[in-house]
């Protein structure tokens, strides 16, 4: 099995953290972690792509083991997370990399692909919704109301959404064995999201979240130009991203793959090979 890195860099004078295994002259496939999560999502898949890939596995800024200034020093938007992903790229001498999305991931990942798109040799979106189709009302409807008019009564519902109840569920929800999922997951992310001043930070990114929907269809024109390979690989009973995020994808990417899997919206933590056998046999066909 070959080691892990744990390495930080500083782009645009902010430390970031990032996991690295793998050949560096070996294709490239960056892992893009979603909320409340970190690359210590990935931790377990790294070591199962790094024999015949480059991994690169960074935390945003705000999250894991990046640095977190308040959102009086930085203006969070996923804007500016993705301009600072791209800069670790560069920074890395990434050109050509596969793209593994989850979650918030799938945003910031959006953005590296239209803003790079001769970049991308491959998108993979596990629960990272690029469609309308997908989002549960009952998850969602009040962080609209929130992102549409913040005050004390919208942002109490979606404080919610901090607490170690509600980020167990993440983990937990349609999951049909429970006992499979670690809770050093939620704990860990918990953890995390409680340092003073973070909730401020999540709560900024939450208000933001409505500016990715405009990209949408910037996103489905480039999926139908660029020919660029996709698998969608989905917990089915995500109450997040519903199984028709997944199933949107082949409208506009030419011959995508779908398969929607019994679990839930961190679905490597209870289908861990079955993620990483698809994704093996996707990444050796198209790449």
């Amino acid at each position: 099995m070959r080691s892990v890195h744990h390495r930080t860099a500083t782009i645009d004078g902010h430390e970031l953290f990032y996991r690295e295994a793998g050949p560096a002259d070996a294709p490239a496939i960056v892992l893009l972690h979603g909320y409340p999560a970190s690359s210590f999502m990935f931790r377990e898949l790294i070591p199962l792509l790094a024999a015949d890939h480059h991994v690169i596995a960074p935390d945003h800024l705000g999250f894991g083991h990046s640095a977190a200034p308040g959102v009086r020093e930085f203006d969070y938007t996923f804007d500016a997370l993705a301009e600072l992903t791209s800069g670790l790229l560069d920074h890395l001498g990434l050109d050509r990399y596969a793209l593994y999305v989850q979650d918030y991931g799938a945003p910031i990942g959006w953005r590296l692909a239209l803003a790079h798109p001769e970049r991308i040799s491959a998108l993979i979106t596990q629960n990272g919704n690029g469609y309308e189709d997908g989002f549960v009302d009952s998850f969602w409807a009040g962080l609209w109301a929130y992102a549409a008019s913040p005050g004390p009564e919208t942002e109490s519902v979606v404080r919610g959404a901090l607490t170690p109840d509600a980020i167990r569920w993440q983990y937990l929800h349609g999951v049909p064995d429970p006992s499979v999922v670690s809770p050093d997951t939620w704990e860990h992310d918990a953890a995390l999201v409680s340092r003073a001043g973070n909730d401020e930070i999540q709560l900024a990114l939450f208000r933001d979240y409505v500016n990715n929907r405009p990209l949408y269809p910037l996103l489905h024109e480039f999926l139908r130009t660029s020919g660029v390979p996709v698998l969608a690989i989905w917990g089915r009973n995500d109450e997040i991203f519903g199984p028709a995020g997944a199933r949107a994808f082949a409208r506009d990417a030419e011959d995508a793959e779908v398969h929607l899997i019994d679990g839930g919206h961190f679905l490597l933590e209870s289908h861990l090979d079955v993620v990483a056998g698809y994704l093996r046999g996707f990444l050796g066909r198209v790449l």
